[in-house]
């Protein structure tokens, strides 16, 4: 089996396709390699990567392109038939979808229409898409459920993941691919990304400069540690979408449906006070944290929590890392990969 990896040099990509790697799996990543952080970090973790797939003589092989390049990806699915795909290349960030949206639209909806019609036209036998907790957007029912609605998105980087949903869920229909949408909630971990929170912090911190925190530090995150995501994904990537034989189209649950379609939180299901968090990061770091609170920023939430409830009865699995635990490995990397 070949499982074709999109984002593969991101941070999610990077720790899945290691451990497809680890576990006798051939990889073909796709990733652009692009600017949106430091792209020295990317290519750090190709390396690690061709790295890992000498030492456990499987094959990895990298394609540098863009979603939106229509002809790469077909050539990738014609080329390399993957029995399985894993999308998790997109535009990522709240706030930058406010700066830019034209990347967002290129790269989330046009891209991820490539990746759909690569699955349809060569028999691919399950597809896995990130999508994200922010389509719960303006709910502030807690935790988060499959069940709620996800009407109200706060940013265009929301609204491109619900379109995805939407997309998927229309391929399913109309050409029985099954098609597996995930839900991450604020991940975190070793090789994570520079844009993200504890990155930030960390690098302030060892530098003795202030943190940013908005909505003055009142903030909720359901923080889920990396390998808690790889090992839900590896599950579910084994367990496609299969029809709800009991859905009513007179009542409709968002959370199933008629067609092999289903989304999936995948979270700690512990939400944690960003305080309490940035605590946790002085503990490891043995650094007191100069505070600078700032007012909330357009496109953000107040808090997100999971329900993983389905998740648990569909792969017997549940996140379970704690913030504490995560958040020193990530020093421990932090300090190891920068000799600070």
């Amino acid at each position: 089996m070949t499982v074709l990896v999109t984002g593969a040099a991101g941070f999610i990509g990077f720790h899945l396709c290691r451990r497809l790697l680890e576990q006798g799996t051939p990889v073909v990543g796709f990733d652009n390699v692009n600017s949106y952080y430091d792209s020295s970090l990317k290519r750090a973790r190709i390396a690690q990567l061709e790295a890992s797939s000498t030492l456990a003589g499987i094959p990895f092989r990298l394609i540098e392109a863009d979603l939106e390049d229509r002809e790469a990806v077909e050539a990738a699915f014609h080329h390399h038939k993957p029995q399985k795909v894993v999308n998790l290349a997109a535009q990522a960030g709240v706030r930058f979808s406010i700066e830019n949206p034209a990347a967002y639209i290129q790269s989330n909806l046009v891209g991820f229409g490539h990746i759909l019609e690569g699955c349809r036209h060569h028999g691919v036998e399950h597809l896995v898409y990130a999508s994200s907790s922010s389509v719960y957007g303006g709910n502030t029912r807690m935790p988060f459920s499959e069940h709620h609605s996800v009407d109200h998105p706060m940013s265009l980087y929301a609204a491109s993941k619900k379109a995805n949903e939407l997309m998927a869920h229309t391929y399913s229909h109309l050409y029985g691919l099954p098609a597996t949408g995930l839900r991450f909630f604020t991940v975190y971990g070793p090789w994570g990304r520079p844009d993200m929170a504890l990155f930030l912090f960390t690098k302030a911190m060892l530098a003795g400069e202030p943190i940013q925190l908005f909505n003055n530090g009142q903030m909720v995150r359901d923080f889920t540690y990396i390998d808690d995501i790889i090992e839900s994904l590896m599950r579910l990537l084994e367990k496609p979408a299969a029809p709800d034989l009991s859905f009513d189209g007179a009542n409709p649950d968002p959370a199933t449906s008629w067609a092999p379609h289903r989304v999936f939180n995948i979270g700690n299901a512990n939400p944690t006070p960003l305080m309490d968090y940035i605590e946790a990061l002085e503990q490891a770091l043995g650094v007191t944290a100069k505070k600078e609170l700032l007012p909330m920023q357009p496109g953000d939430v107040h808090a997100t929590a999971a329900d993983t409830s389905a998740l648990e009865r569909w792969v017997d699995f549940k996140p379970n890392t704690p913030v504490t635990e995560g958040v020193a490995r990530f020093v421990a990397w932090y300090r190891q990969f920068f000799g600070v």
